[in-house]
């Protein structure tokens, strides 16, 4: 019995899977160079002293016509040296500016307080949002503004992270399964994730939702706009595989910092509809089938084993040969490990507590 409900629940984990792939692999119309709207690019930042000036050397490197360009760091109230960094790094710089929350606009905290304020003074017709942790491409910009043909109402793009250790090369690979699974739901039609250091949408769809005020407050507050723009129900939402959308990020230092990072994802992933907690199941089936694998151990359990290995290794190794990433075996193989205790985990920890610790406040 046990090896025909885990052979089912494997099929579907399978299945899964190319739909993912066939949805992330759709190609989309993109506007010529000459049709590029104006832009402002957002990022908020708080206590990133040790990351913030290679987040803005790479935005100061973008290939962007300038006069359409605007750079907009807020400072979310830091107690360290980050205001201070990013004055002395924009000085001079006509296209950046930067700013702190003046206020807590409704019940609004946190980020998406932060990035509230800044929306009230961007002028661009597009806006871009990256974290102060990460790293943007010369093309990022015109990539990822390139995709608003029609009614294209938010373009979602990729990230990977940087790091060598095995530790670290498992959350690249993690960052890259998700985003390649939000990306084939949002392709077809049904988005159940983005991810806010790597994402743009029209001011104007933020606008008719009423912007971030007018949105129920969550830990993840992209994933929250991303749902209010959709359900409108009149805009497309879209997420190329183009490494021209690639924004790299600084991974967590260790584990404590990675799982508060999970548990507050975990604790927005809880706003999902079925069709998220569809998808969902089947991953945390799939894990927990694998965990049971002594107890009910058979050759035929063991091979839906290697089969569902071997379909993660094929389904990112994809991916990165798209996006043209370096695939190393050992992070695959700690990916692995980590992937199985944290699906099981996550979700059984949400039970007991969902109080969530991120950037030294509590939510």
């Amino acid at each position: 019995m046990f090896e025909l409900i885990f052979g089912i629940v494997i099929l579907g984990y399978l299945i899964q899977q190319v739909i993912f792939v066939y949805g992330a692999s759709k190609k989309y119309a993109t506007l010529p160079e000459s049709e590029f709207p104006t832009i402002s690019i957002l990022v908020a930042a708080r206590n990133e002293e040790n990351n913030i000036i290679a987040c803005l050397e790479s935005l100061d490197r973008l290939d962007y016509d300038r006069s359409k360009l605007e750079i907009i760091i807020i400072d979310d109230h830091s107690t360290d040296k980050t205001a201070e960094l990013v004055r002395k790094f924009i000085e001079g710089k006509e296209y950046f500016r930067t700013m702190s929350p003046e206020k807590n606009l409704g019940h609004l905290k946190g980020k998406a307080n932060a990035l509230a304020n800044a929306l009230k003074t961007a002028k661009g017709e597009i806006i871009l949002t990256t974290d102060a942790d990460c790293a943007v491409s010369a093309d990022w910009a015109k990539t990822m503004t390139s995709y608003f043909t029609g009614n294209v109402a938010m373009v979602g793009g990729y990230t990977n992270q940087t790091g060598a250790a095995p530790f670290l090369e498992m959350q690249s690979l993690d960052f890259i399964y998700l985003l390649a699974v939000a990306a084939g739901t949002m392709n077809l039609g049904k988005p159940l994730s983005c991810i806010g250091n790597n994402m743009a949408y029209r001011r104007s769809v933020y606008e008719e939702v009423g912007g971030y005020e007018a949105i129920p407050f969550s830990v993840t507050e992209d994933f929250k706009l991303l749902m209010a723009m959709y359900n409108l129900k009149k805009y497309k939402f879209i997420s190329p595989l183009d490494k021209g959308t690639l924004v790299t990020s600084m991974p967590c230092e260790n584990l404590s910092s990675l799982v508060r990072q999970k548990k507050r994802w975990g604790v927005g992933g809880l706003d999902s509809d079925l069709s998220g907690f569809t998808v969902l199941s089947f991953g945390f089936l799939a894990h927990a089938g694998i965990l049971l694998l002594p107890l009910f151990f058979s050759w035929t359990v063991f091979a839906f084993t290697l089969i569902k290995f071997f379909a993660d290794y094929i389904f990112l190794q994809y991916f990165h040969r798209k996006l043209e990433l370096k695939f190393k075996l050992s992070g695959f193989i700690t990916f692995q490990i980590y992937f199985i205790i944290y699906v099981i985990l996550l979700p059984l920890s949400l039970i007991f507590s969902r109080k969530v610790v991120w950037k030294g406040r509590e939510f």
